[in-house]
């Protein structure tokens, strides 16, 4: 190419240079490219193969994306699966690069076709419905939060600076077990997805917060119609299969 793509360091090994990292994500394309080829190809002679790269947030991941990967290694046995799982950050980088064929995220993101799955909001957790009055109140209450962010970490955070609510002396975590025992030995009120909450077998009170905190989960792409073969199937599977 008669470019320099990396620069070599005796500490950090190579190292991309900008012309490098461009170059890296039309690199990633052409392998996309090259694996839609075989998948087609295979599915015409009755075989379907090649492999899906999911990017996804642990909560979504736990919750019906475990399921949705049951459902579609039974249809397809052999298609690859390979699930990465990280920050809302990160996805979103990961399709933007090219790393994974489609990210399932929080709300729409700018840039990308999305396709909406659920609706979720933020709910309060405790074990007395008598702590509080018809809600939770988060400004009234804000030195007795625990918060289970898990992915939802920009949506929280922007909701709590728009209405002026300090973190500096609430719990966070990021694991939902962690929250219910906090909540179950008496730390604080717990505050944590309704969605996630659902799959946990629990006998806390569940009470409405204010501000309320509302969200939506989907799925994010370049785009939809150019997926493979294999992870259009997949995202067939998760709209059709696994939200209900």
């Amino acid at each position: 190419l008669n470019v320099k793509i990396f620069h070599r360091d005796k500490k950090t090994g190579l190292i991309l240079t900008d012309v490098g990292k461009e170059v890296l994500v039309l690199a990633r394309q052409m392998m996309n490219i090259e694996n839609k080829i075989f998948q087609i190809s295979n599915r015409e002679n009755n075989l379907f193969g090649g492999g899906v790269k999911i990017g996804s947030f642990p909560a979504a991941s736990t919750i019906f994306l475990s399921k949705a990967i049951a459902l579609f290694k039974k249809k397809y046995p052999l298609v690859s699966i390979d699930l990465m799982e990280g920050s809302p950050n990160q996805i979103n980088k990961w399709v933007e690069e090219r790393v994974v064929d489609f990210g399932i995220v929080l709300s729409p993101v700018e840039g990308y076709e999305y396709k909406f799955l659920i609706q979720d909001k933020m709910v309060g957790i405790l074990q007395d419905q008598h702590e509080v009055k018809n809600n939770i109140d988060l400004i009234a209450h804000q030195n007795n939060l625990i918060l289970c962010k898990a992915g939802y970490e920009k949506v929280v955070s922007q909701i709590f600076k728009d209405n002026k609510i300090n973190f500096d002396n609430s719990f966070i975590v990021q694991n939902a077990d962690t929250l219910i025992n906090m909540v179950k030995n008496g730390v604080g009120i717990g505050v944590m997805s309704e969605f996630i909450l659902s799959s946990i077998s629990h006998d806390f009170v569940k009470c409405s917060i204010h501000p309320p905190i509302d969200m939506e989960i989907g799925l994010i792409a370049h785009s939809f119609k150019e997926l493979t073969p294999a992870a259009a199937a997949f995202v067939n599977v998760i709209e059709n299969n696994n939200i209900n």
